[in-house]
């Protein structure tokens, strides 16, 4: 069977289909939430499109109240199912594109949109390998379940009523990480540090007073921008205008100011990047911290800038916040600060993204976190906690997928481990597999993010094979 072929057979009705799923902007949206479309009407809208192109190639639907869809191939009576599940939500635009994010292109051999890679390319390969699966005639001893979840990116509400409404796959993957195949997760902590009202009012009378700090848009991303107000004589203001653009300049970054009367805005660029992957990224948010923490601030600021300087900046491993760990299986601990705040007016906090190893254990990385953060005056908000994950390497949904991986490619397939949270953590024989191969790059929350029209296709072939394996896999 060349399942490449059969995959390439359908190149065309792939980009169309993927072209209109990527035009349905599929951002958490409160203000529009509503009964039946509990993360926003974009996200129901993209739910609809992927339900009805199910239902209409023949697979039985079924919508769980705007949470989570899934679409099933395969003989009703099967005890058992095996599961797909990718997601349709998206993070939101930040950065600039070559075009609108929502306006799906073509150009060079890739597609161009927000969600071409993370992860609606990958969820319409996966309906795509089941078509081929249905096309063909091939018999299977399990059903198969696509499921399309809908707050992958920020608290996987959707998976948690998925599991409350439908018993557990037998086994299954997602396709929202690397190949060959993601067989471990680190756990991860996320929680607001917040600086006491206290704390902000102390301090004396400085040059400068900081009147607000902002940087990130969501939590799990590198943060590429950030902006400081700040007020002060006009003297003074010259001289960190001055400092500022000499500290930009020696650095080569990319900064920038703009005067308004008393008032001076500092802006900074930084580099985007997944939040799992925080050493890829630049922050913005830290850079800036950087270079004000030394001035003359009044009131509570000086304690925020270098308070942040200390316990973040140029450390992604949690060093200073006394809870650096690795393992051979899952790596170093990671931390991201995609969001940072000062606000004389309200909440003051640094927010943290922490990933932790095979070897960790939240309750003692937090006991360590708080009694570090206690000494500087800091509180953590109640987190939400992801436990770590692992697929041990000798099970026979693994050892099948590796079949098809070396098979397919002429590559061996090495296990890997990932910072990212996915999926695949939901259910206890849950992998991640794909949809990057070895050594590619990914474009996910970034500007212009995209997914080569080849790699599509690849993953569709992948896919097909590999559903039609673990379709018949013996229990």
């Amino acid at each position: 069977m060349d399942w490449y072929q059969e995959a390439f057979s359908r190149n065309t009705a792939i980009q169309d289909h993927l072209k209109g799923l990527l035009a349905i902007p599929s951002v958490y949206d409160p203000g529009t939430a509503a009964p039946g479309r509990p993360m926003g009407q974009g996200i129901a809208r993209a739910l609809a499109y992927m339900l009805d192109l199910c239902e209409a190639e023949g697979f039985r639907v079924r919508n769980l109240d705007g949470y989570v869809g899934y679409a099933e191939y395969g003989p009703e009576d099967a005890e058992h199912y095996v599961a797909v599940l990718s997601h349709l939500d998206v993070v939101p635009v930040s950065g600039e594109w070559v075009t609108p994010p929502f306006e799906p292109d073509v150009r060079d051999g890739k597609i161009f949109a927000r969600g071409a890679v993370d992860d609606k390319g990958p969820a319409m390969a996966s309906f795509y390998a089941l078509k081929i699966v249905k096309d063909l005639g091939l018999p299977l001893r399990h059903r198969i379940r696509l499921i399309f979840g809908t707050d992958e990116e920020k608290t996987h509400r959707c998976m948690e009523k998925y599991k409350e409404l439908e018993p557990m796959p037998v086994f299954g993957f997602t396709p929202d990480a690397d190949f060959p195949i993601v067989s471990s997760e680190k756990g991860q902590i996320n929680a607001r540090i917040l600086f006491s009202s206290e704390e902000e009012g102390q301090g004396g009378e400085g040059d400068y007073e900081l009147l607000s700090f902002r940087s990130g848009v969501v939590a799990n991303m590198v943060p590429e921008a950030a902006q400081a107000a700040v007020a002060g004589e006009p003297e003074a203001l010259q001289t960190l205008e001055q400092a500022y653009q000499a500290y930009c300049s020696a650095n080569r970054f990319k900064g920038g100011t703009e005067s308004d009367g008393g008032t001076l805005m500092l802006h900074m660029a930084g580099k985007a990047a997944h939040g799992m992957e925080p050493h890829l990224g630049t922050n913005a948010g830290l850079r800036l911290v950087h270079f004000l923490k030394d001035f003359s601030w009044n009131r509570g600021a000086g304690h925020y800038l270098r308070t942040v300087d200390t316990l973040l900046h140029d450390d992604v491993h949690g060093r200073a916040l006394g809870v650096a760990m690795e393992d051979d299986i899952s790596g170093k601990l990671t931390v991201n600060s995609g969001l940072l705040q000062y606000d004389p007016q309200g909440d003051t906090f640094f927010h943290i993204n922490l990933r932790f190893p095979i070897c960790g254990d939240a309750d003692d990385i937090l006991r360590k976190l708080e009694e570090k953060l206690h000494a500087y005056g800091l509180t953590i908000e109640p987190p939400s906690l992801k436990k770590p994950h692992h697929v041990p390497g000798d099970h026979p949904m693994i050892q099948a997928m590796q079949a098809v991986y070396e098979a397919e490619t002429g590559e061996r397939a090495e296990l890997l481990s990932t910072g990212g949270g996915t999926y695949a953590a939901h259910f206890p024989m849950g992998v991640a597999f794909g949809p990057l191969f070895p050594g590619m790059e990914s474009t996910a929350h970034q500007p212009n993010e995209h997914m080569d029209i080849e790699l599509l296709l690849r993953c569709t072939a992948m896919y097909a094979r590999t559903l039609a394996e673990l379709g018949n896999l013996e229990m």
